[in-house]
């Protein structure tokens, strides 16, 4: 696969932010990811087998789907992401559509985005990015809890964000500042997991090379 990876997109941007003067917010996040990234990844993630619950969602349009729905009769790759105001979330949305998309259209696979915002956050990401796959809303964070990745920032990281104008509660369609660690899940038309890997440092992601890896392994078992 071509382009730039979204480890080296990332790292671009805290090059970037290096060099630029730092408020105190800066540090309050910088210090959260090296806390998620030493927490590593939770106790209690599914192991592959284990079946996702057939959660009603929403559509960016507001409109109720099922996750069946969603994942149809064959296999798709879930996204679990945190919302449209995460900047990582943003890159590696943009990559999985240019790097990851056509490979999965190619074999029969469907791209599936979930996040707890609301749908009329969820509306906006897919304007503003052109997306060409689902971009769905987890109203009550149903899937991020079946699958043992909720999460919700500290005290001091939620004080940080409303200071830079973003208040979770206001964007999570249920009210809370409960948000999904970064997920990327392969699943069979009956919602059972066949491959997952979390990432506890929200500013890393699991890269199309990696996903597809998995995907074709599973595909040829499958054959």
């Amino acid at each position: 696969m071509s382009g730039t990876t979204i480890a080296e997109q990332v790292g671009e941007i805290k090059q970037q932010s290096a060099g630029a003067p730092q408020d105190a917010s800066a540090s309050v996040f910088a210090h959260e990811q090296e806390e998620l990234a030493r927490g590593g990844v939770p106790t209690g993630i599914p192991p592959a087998g284990s079946v996702l619950p057939d959660a009603e969602l929403q559509g960016a349009d507001g409109a109720p789907r099922l996750l069946s729905q969603a994942v149809g009769d064959g296999f798709a790759v879930l996204v679990f992401y945190r919302g449209a105001w995460c900047p990582y979330c943003n890159i590696a949305l943009q990559t999985y559509q240019a790097e990851l998309l056509p490979a999965l259209s190619r074999r029969g696979v469907r791209l599936v985005a979930i996040s707890p915002q609301s749908p009329d956050g969820s509306l906006t990401m897919r304007e503003k990015h052109e997306l060409e796959f689902a971009v769905l809303s987890d109203p009550g964070n149903t899937l991020a809890k079946a699958a043992g990745i909720l999460t919700e920032p500290s005290a001091e990281v939620r004080e940080a964000q409303l200071g830079l104008g973003l208040d979770l509660t206001a964007a999570n369609a249920d009210g809370t500042a409960g948000i999904p660690m970064p997920t990327t899940a392969i699943v069979d038309a009956a919602l059972t997991i066949r491959w997952i890997d979390v990432h506890p440092d929200y500013t890393t992601r699991s890269e199309p090379e990696q996903i597809l890896a998995a995907l074709d392994g599973i595909l040829a078992g499958h054959g």
